[in-house]
């Protein structure tokens, strides 16, 4: 008994191998593919990558690298109208750049491009977070009035900066007709060296504000809503909701709305010449009205100089863009 049912166990095993003998003798054998096959597929996707990177690539170069070439060679040059031409401008390396830096409009150009910079970062970062603040609670008309804010943001700058020259007319001005009306004594914005500045500031603050509202009330939908509940339950105020919560939340999206706006601000020009054109003086003169006026303003363009600024505008774009990506990761690693 045990014999016989061992010789048919070894059947049933020798069985079994030939079925998987025949089974793989039955089934095709897929040959590997060559190498240059793979070779070809593989660069058939690089091609492939390559050609939707191409489109950004050629972007980039002609509107962006070409251009500071472009510029860093005129500001290296000696260039007048025919050298500029006919291309024959001598190098004087950073003869413009000496020019420029000892020239009496430097000091003030620099500290009012500071001034308008820091001010109006500060001032339209701190409204447009009160306002996303406000707007962020539920309550009738909230999407509209929203929607109002965004106004300024969405007219041409030309037509914004012509209202605000309007209604601060030293004459007919809105603004002025204000305080008249109230008792007070006319001001002359747009002329005096003393509220110049302040006037294009104002008008600057008014036209960013829309900006900062809506990238942090995009932050502040971001944020779960289980945080404030619970914040609620352990008894915490408005103040202290906001101070420990919202603004440590809104840090990230905090960081790239100063950074957006700081880069923005540096290069205001139309704001500034259609209100002041920098007058009067040098009141209200900043890097890039600096730039222009050297450039297109005078009946003598001095090219080379106005490419010089023009790099100085670019290089302290940089440098507060550096220092405060610096001061963003130190605040992040305490």
């Amino acid at each position: 008994m045990t014999a016989t049912h061992t010789t048919s166990r070894v059947t049933v095993r020798g069985d079994t191998g030939e079925a998987a003998q025949s089974a793989r003798a039955a089934s095709p054998v897929r040959p590997l593919p060559d190498r240059p096959l793979r070779s070809r597929r593989r660069l058939r996707a690089q091609l492939t990558a390559w050609a939707f990177i191409a489109p950004v690539v050629i972007y980039l170069v002609v509107f962006y690298a070409y251009p500071l070439y472009r510029n860093l060679d005129l500001s290296f040059r000696d260039y007048t109208l025919r050298s500029f031409i006919d291309g024959t401008a001598p190098f004087v390396w950073f003869d413009n750049y000496v020019e420029v830096i000892r020239s009496s409009t430097f000091a003030p150009a620099l500290i009012n491009t500071a001034v308008f910079t820091l001010v109006s970062i500060v001032f339209q970062f701190a409204i447009g977070l009160a306002l996303a603040v406000f707007f962020f609670k539920r309550f009738p008309l909230a999407a509209t009035l929203r929607a109002l804010f965004l106004v300024p943001w969405l007219l041409p700058l030309l037509v914004s900066a012509s209202i605000w020259a309007w209604m601060l007319n030293s004459e007919s001005g809105i603004v002025n007709a204000g305080l008249e009306a109230i008792g007070l004594t006319q001001v002359n914005w747009l002329t005096s060296p003393q509220w110049a500045m302040v006037s294009v500031l104002l008008a600057n603050i008014w036209i960013g504000i829309p900006f900062n509202l809506v990238i942090l009330y995009s932050g502040l939908q971001n944020i779960p809503g289980e945080v404030y509940e619970a914040a609620s339950l352990d008894g915490a105020n408005g103040w202290q909701t906001f101070w420990r919560i919202t603004f440590p939340l809104l840090r990230p999206v905090s960081a790239i709305t100063i950074l957006l706006g700081l880069v923005y601000t540096l290069k205001v020009f139309d704001i500034i010449w259609i209100m002041t054109r920098g007058g009067p003086g040098n009141a209200s003169t900043t890097f890039a009205i600096w730039s222009y006026r050297l450039g297109f303003g005078g009946g003598s363009p001095e090219l080379s100089p106005a490419a010089a600024v023009g790099n100085l505008l670019i290089v302290l774009a940089f440098v507060f863009g550096l220092i405060y990506i610096r001061t963003q990761r130190r605040s992040e690693r305490a």
